[in-house]
């Protein structure tokens, strides 16, 4: 894959695109595009988004962009939808995007990079939010709607990129799952322990980690460690001698899925996990250091989800922007881990999270 390739793609088809009439907006679109090219978890906040879309577009064929990884938690098309292979660097996947249209509309709900690439797409009517950075990313927009000046999840303002009411609350039944490859999924009551993250600042302290799956078993509930390929090590940093069983690195996303689906709890700390478990229904308890807790939280559509967000008051969750995007509600920190200039040293808001408060937590969902 070749960033050059792409732009190579991109501009000509661009250029044409600017310089050839453009057809009417449709009243009714036919044919929709969701682009972005966000992570795991943000990927997954784009739900309520679907819903209303197919609510509001029942004939519609709607398509979600989507990282190769992630392809097959859509495999079994929730709400209609088809997700289509996208990388920015991959000029081939940006082709088959073409030859999937036309787009009678295209809806950016994070960065309006992408912009260009809706035209280039031949894209009828391009819808994102105002107040990008760099401004030129916005001029592109058809219809820009204002970022939220007042808490909202990511989750649901993104769903505010279509007119109409909010969708209906989400319920595990919306969501059908394709067959996953086979494995050996534990016996019995188990909680899956999430240890991984995007960032060294999102690690929970190995000790209580420990602690917590000492207390689990003493509640008769296994612990099953989890993590990405390249966090099998803050497994082995927890549970040295391999008491409990560990799938770190084992297991592809639909395959964790079907862990999840299946599992009495989760715990872990602010990442893409936190959101598969939504859409299995498993009840979690969720992490929040750095991160922000109202903008990843439940909202109001997973607001009868068996979710509960655990994060301390600290003074350097003090960064006000996401997506680019400035707002005084917002408080975050998006510091790299590092003892650099405006970098961040050491997770303290990790560490403000007591063993105690999430097994009152966890504890609270069981009695559920």
């Amino acid at each position: 894959m070749s960033r050059t390739a792409a732009r190579l793609w991109l501009l000509p088809r661009l250029l044409r695109a600017l310089l050839t009439p453009r057809p009417p907006a449709a009243a009714q679109p036919t044919r929709i595009l969701v682009l972005h090219h966000l992570l795991l978890g943000d990927t997954l906040m784009l739900t309520p988004l679907l819903a209303k879309l197919r609510t509001r577009h029942p004939d519609a064929r709607i398509c979600l962009a989507c990282p190769r990884p992630f392809l097959p938690l859509y495999a079994a098309r929730p709400f209609g939808v088809e997700a289509l292979r996208f990388d920015p660097r991959d000029a081939a996947t940006l082709a088959a995007l073409q030859a999937a249209g036309p787009w009678d509309l295209v809806l950016i709900p994070a960065e309006n990079r992408y912009t260009p690439l809706a035209r280039a797409l031949g894209a009828a009517h391009i819808v994102g939010f105002a107040g990008d950075k760099p401004a030129w990313k916005n001029r592109l927009l058809d219809e820009a709607h204002p970022f939220p000046q007042s808490p909202a999840t990511f989750a649901d303002f993104a769903a505010g990129l279509v007119d109409g009411p909010p969708p209906a609350p989400y319920t595990p039944q919306d969501w059908p799952w394709a067959e996953p490859a086979a494995f050996q999924r534990p016996a019995g009551r188990y909680a899956v322990l999430h240890l991984g993250a995007s960032s060294p600042l999102k690690f929970w302290p190995a000790e209580r980690w420990r602690q917590l799956a000492a207390w689990l078993i003493a509640s008769g509930i296994a612990p099953v460690w989890s993590a990405g390929a390249k966090e099998t090590a803050l497994v082995r940093a927890v549970d040295s001698e391999g008491r409990y069983t560990s799938f770190a690195g084992q297991l592809d996303l639909l395959q964790l899925a079907h862990l999840l689906r299946h599992a009495t709890l989760m715990v872990c700390p602010d990442t893409g996990v936190t959101h598969l478990a939504r859409l299995t229904g498993t009840p979690t308890v969720a992490l929040f250091g750095p991160g922000s807790a109202v903008i990843c939280g439940a909202g109001q559509y997973w607001r009868y989800s068996p979710f509960i967000a655990l994060s301390e008051p600290i003074d350097c969750r003090n960064q006000h922007h996401t997506f680019r995007r400035e707002a005084d509600w917002i408080q975050r920190c998006g510091r790299s881990h590092g003892d650099g200039p405006g970098q961040c040293p050491h997770p303290r808001c990790m560490e403000a999270l007591s063993l105690a408060s999430v097994q009152q937590a966890c504890q609270q969902l069981l009695a559920q």
